[in-house]
């Protein structure tokens, strides 16, 4: 057996790069493990928990760590290559010709090319900002993938965009359509009527699929940011993007949802949405219900999924939610695992509705977040998309590894009950998800047969990844495959019993 750590000091390669570099060396054989990883806290972790040492190099946040284990050296030094071959595999831009070298700033590109309207900034965190007011500047809308902005400068930028009359998308924006063009990680959905703003990406993924899934499409889909409806930043682009719809001659139906917003920003929202001149579905998660100042145009409600039916309730179609009964009732808690922050939320309130306490590092109460991600405690949900866990490794939605091997520890957990997960398509996801995790899941119902695991699907017929084969190698591993996290968690909590003393006092 060979083991090899290397530190490569203050080197950055983005982390899909780093993923991909990672299994590169992982395929060759008699490679046990490989990681080419950022040393964040995270990642040291997991490599000390295969074994590796790293007290003498104590590599920082900025250090490249390469770790491997092999059956021989020579395995050792192909992986070796494998990665070095990954890591330096651009082309020398002094071999293109002229007309080959890219625009070094986004003034020349439009220079170059005035029909281009659009920049996609997914940079370090830390150059986020000047990279963003860079684009502003240059008349650019920007669809910001990054979360490096200070909620601050988020503000001062989305004042300076709609100044200009431009959209800021972001930052930490997940998913846009824009025109049928899909942005960050979006499914493949038809066009059509309904306009969607969102400050939620898988958000925006589960309500469009919904919705296509009735036949109906999407005009556009306006990603905000996670924070766009903060008290700093004051819901600029919410508003701004229920205007640009009331404007668009493709969209008779607008739907906004978002996780719960600051108090006064929402109240504004519900105002602008007032002023619209078409039908509007306000959809922030925990929320709903009539309030005594909802415009006549307004319909307020509190889920994805209640989005989703009343948005097709408006065009004429209904969307059938098919019951969720479980195959077996096993006392036990709840645990979530989720890559999509807003299909974790949805599916926290369900099982909070029903007096349980959910520990989660996204937690609806500040009282109720964990102590530490790894371990759990009684329900407890995880957001494995949250910062904490995204630092230097590529999204759960590209690389489900971190949620897939704690599907695993969590299902050795004799107290747990029913595991809920997501399983999200589409453009720049996994190109097989249901691939690994179908293997896990079938290990963890071997171990436990009375174990209910129960997969909420987010994805389009028309998804690269073939919605129906995903579906099918999920059930065929024994998991309950619904169409949303609502219904997931709804299966989940049939599976437990009420005998579970799990309320908050």
């Amino acid at each position: 057996m060979s083991d090899r750590l290397s530190v490569r000091p203050d080197t950055y390669y983005d982390s899909v790069t780093l993923m991909l570099a990672s299994r590169d060396a992982e395929g060759v054989e008699g490679v046990t493990f490989a990681a080419a990883v950022t040393a964040t806290p995270v990642n040291r972790s997991l490599l000390e928990a295969q074994g590796f040492d790293l007290a003498d190099e104590n590599p920082g946040p900025n250090d490249l760590v390469v770790a491997l284990r092999a059956d021989s050296d020579d395995a050792a030094d192909a992986a070796e290559r494998a990665i070095s071959d990954r890591l330096s595999g651009s082309a020398d831009i002094a071999t293109r010709a002229p007309g080959d070298i890219r625009p070094r700033s986004f003034r020349s590109a439009r220079r170059r090319n005035s029909d281009v309207n659009l920049a996609f900034v997914s940079v370090p965190g830390r150059f986020a900002t000047v990279e963003v007011a860079q684009a502003l500047d240059a008349g650019l809308d920007v669809f910001c993938f990054s979360d490096g902005l200070s909620l601050n400068d988020e503000a001062e930028l989305k004042k300076v965009a709609i100044d200009k009359g431009l959209l800021l998308m972001g930052a930490d924006c997940g998913t846009a359509i824009i025109d049928g063009v899909g942005l960050g990680f979006a499914n493949a959905v038809e066009r059509g009527s309904i306009g969607v703003v969102g400050a939620s990406g898988t958000g925006i993924q589960e309500v469009t699929c919904l919705l296509d899934s009735t036949g109906l499409g999407i005009s556009h889909a306006i990603g905000v940011g996670g924070r766009d409806l903060s008290s700093v930043v004051g819901g600029a682009m919410t508003m701004r993007g229920i205007e640009l719809l009331d404007a668009d001659e493709s969209t008779s139906v607008i739907v906004v949802i978002s996780k719960p917003p600051d108090e006064a920003v929402a109240g504004r929202v519900i105002e602008a949405a007032g002023r619209a001149n078409k039908p509007v579905v306000v959809g922030f998660l925990g929320g709903g219900g009539k309030h005594d100042d909802t415009p006549a145009n307004v319909a307020i409600v509190g889920s994805l999924e209640a989005a989703a039916r009343e948005a097709a309730r408006l065009e004429g179609i209904q969307i059938e939610i098919e019951s969720a009964l479980p195959r077996q009732q096993t006392p036990g808690f709840v645990r979530g695992l989720f890559c999509g922050g807003s299909l974790c939320y949805e599916a926290m309130i369900l099982v909070a509705a029903m007096g349980r306490k959910v520990s989660s590092n996204v937690p609806i109460r500040e009282e109720w977040r964990m102590t530490e991600v790894e371990t759990s405690e009684g329900d407890t949900f995880i957001d494995f998309g949250e910062d904490e866990l995204t630092a230097g490794r590529a999204h759960p939605m590209i690389d489900p590894t971190l949620r897939n091997e704690r599907l695993s520890s969590e299902s050795h957990d004799p107290e747990v009950g029913a595991i809920v997960l997501d399983v999200v398509l589409g453009y720049g996801a996994h190109a097989d998800p249901a691939g690994d995790l179908a293997r896990v899941i079938t290990e963890a119902l071997g171990r436990r047969d009375d174990l209910t695991i129960a997969v909420a699907l987010c994805g389009a017929k028309r998804d690269p990844q073939r919605i129906d084969d995903q579906s099918r190698q999920l059930s065929d591993a024994g998991a309950y495959v619904t169409g949303n996290s609502a219904q997931a968690a709804r299966v989940a909590l049939s599976a437990v019993s009420t005998t579970t003393e799990n309320a908050d006092g």
